[in-house]
């Protein structure tokens, strides 16, 4: 699957983009978003508890209990404000 970051995450993470492979049991954007948490520091500073994050699975905003599938492109970012 291919993870995208964008604003402030890109910049935290230190990438705009990673190609990864969850565990099996990891099922849902929620279930996605705290293993990827455990990836190292950096992931776990930028996407920790309390983080204000949209989520997308193959360009739809979702929820966190949405599922995805390997094939899919997961899109995280900071809520945005325009002007």
């Amino acid at each position: 699957m291919t993870i995208l970051y964008f604003a402030r995450l890109r910049d935290e993470i230190g990438t705009s983009e990673e190609k990864l492979s969850p565990p099996k049991g990891v099922k849902t954007v929620g279930e996605l978003l705290k293993w990827l948490r455990e990836q190292s520091p950096a992931h776990g500073h930028a996407l920790g508890p309390g983080a204000s994050l949209k989520v997308a699975v193959n360009q739809e905003y979702k929820g966190l209990e949405a599922p995805f599938g390997a094939d899919d492109e997961i899109a995280i970012f900071p809520p945005v404000t325009g002007g």
